[in-house]
């Protein structure tokens, strides 16, 4: 069985008073998740926003790839199979 799909992510940043803020959406045609994900700089250090956009956004990622897995696992209790490995997702959804 062979099949191609194709998910689209769109990556949306946000900075305001040394914060970033990212949102990750993930639409795979039949179903939308988002990740969100948070960066600050701190008083201490250099004002550099392309390190903020890179924390916030990786951090969205994760957000998201934690869904997905909250999502299969859930998916695959329902058609009786056992749930993936967790290494520490919380549950969100």
């Amino acid at each position: 069985m062979s099949k191609t799909a194709e998910w689209t992510a769109r990556l949306y940043l946000f900075e305001e008073d040394g914060r970033t803020t990212a949102r990750v959406v993930l639409d795979t045609g039949t179903t939308s998740l988002a990740g969100h994900g948070r960066a600050r700089c701190s008083p201490d250090d250099v004002d550099v926003p392309e390190i903020g956009d890179e924390l916030a956004a990786g951090r969205a990622l994760t957000d998201l790839g934690g869904l997905l897995i909250q999502v299969a696992n859930r998916d695959m209790e329902g058609v009786g199979a056992a749930r993936s490995v967790r290494t520490g997702w919380t549950d969100r959804l």
